[in-house]
């Protein structure tokens, strides 16, 4: 066992927590599915439109909160729907004052409808502002490792490249990219976006992510519950598969039994 690698807690801004599957409460046909396919998932950390997801805001309409409770799971408020800084930044304010001065956000801010693709000079000036105001930030970004490093510099508690464009289920498009910057980071790095099926979930983790966050992938799902269970398994079997090392890839065949000792 000497050559397991040792996990760790997966912490964020000083809080830990046990399930590395963090997944978002949209899409699904009702609350008591969303209800239900997060508590398949395990997950403890949930990520709430806050531009689009009434927790409060709205009197007399259904609130999110009543069937995820904040004693249950930590609220993520996120930006989805922001395209630039100031309504960004002007999103997270009005969701630490929904959730009583709940710091611990996501930001997104997005270049344009067609792709969701991050804008990444947009998302470093609302990073700024958002850490100087006392957030933490776990924050959506592209699969560039420098954009990545300059996000933890700022004070970003977590870097979020995304796997494939949000939505797509592509899976992987850039593990290269993915790579450097999980060699590179100080910081804890989460796929965000473009996961579609529990094997994408996997490889995710095998390559030394400390986490997965996804929507898409269990809310289209046919069977959204039970696509939920299937990614708290991959979760686990990708971080067990991390920790435990692959075999070394090779060109040609190599016998599973030992040739020495061969009966002739």
């Amino acid at each position: 066992m000497s050559n397991v690698r040792s996990d760790k807690p997966f912490t964020v801004a000083g809080r830990t927590f046990q399930s590395r599957l963090l997944v978002g409460t949209g899409k699904y046909t009702d609350m008591e599915q969303t209800r239900l396919a997060i508590e398949a998932s395990g997950a403890e950390i949930v990520t709430v439109a806050v531009r689009r997801t009434n927790l409060g805001q709205n009197p007399g309409e259904p609130n999110l909160l009543d069937v995820l409770p904040p004693d249950r799971y930590t609220i993520l408020p996120n930006t989805a729907g922001c395209y630039d800084a100031i309504e960004a930044v002007r999103t997270c304010r009005l969701a630490r004052e929904l959730l009583d001065g709940h710091n611990l956000v996501k930001l997104e801010v997005l270049a344009d409808q067609k792709t969701l693709f991050p804008n990444v000079i947009e998302t470093l000036k609302a990073a700024e502002t958002l850490v100087k105001d006392g957030f933490d930030v776990m924050v959506y970004t592209s699969d560039d490792p420098i954009i990545a490093r300059q996000l933890a510099e700022i004070g970003c508690c977590a870097v979020m490249p995304l796997a494939g464009l949000i939505g797509t289920g592509l899976g992987i498009c850039n593990p290269y990219n993915l790579q450097i910057i999980l060699e590179e980071s100080k910081v804890p790095v989460l796929v965000d976006a473009g996961v579609g099926t529990a094997s994408d979930a996997t490889i995710a983790m095998e390559l030394g992510c400390e986490a997965v966050l996804m929507n898409s992938a269990i809310a289209h799902a046919q069977h959204p519950v039970l696509m939920a269970e299937a990614m708290k398994h991959a979760i686990l079997a990708g971080r067990m598969a991390y920790l435990a090392g692959r075999m070394p890839k090779k060109l040609y065949a190599s016998a599973s039994s030992p040739l020495d000792g061969l009966i002739k």
